[in-house]
């Protein structure tokens, strides 16, 4: 196996690592997030990098042509708010 080869290995390997982080931090997070909303108690606790850091880990682990288009979705979502 050449270090080519190893190296796109270790890339998808990391991407799926990156998707699964953070598809359980949404879970965990956000999951804790509600239960103090909804029980409440004050989510003031968890300060709002925590809200964003799983959906960043998602995006990492996405491909380059889906972060494109989440870009491009983004950019769009964006413009019609602003109108």
């Amino acid at each position: 196996m050449s270090w080519q080869d190893k190296a796109l290995w270790l890339e998808k390997i990391t991407k799926r690592m990156m998707l699964i982080v953070g598809a359980l931090g949404v879970v965990v997070i956000y999951g804790g997030f509600f239960f103090l909303l909804f029980s409440g108690r004050s989510v003031a606790v968890i300060p709002w990098f925590f809200l964003l850091s799983p959906w960043i880990c998602i995006y990492c682990g996405l491909t380059q042509e889906q972060q494109a288009n989440v870009l491009k979705w983004f950019v769009k979502k964006v413009k019609k708010v602003k109108k």
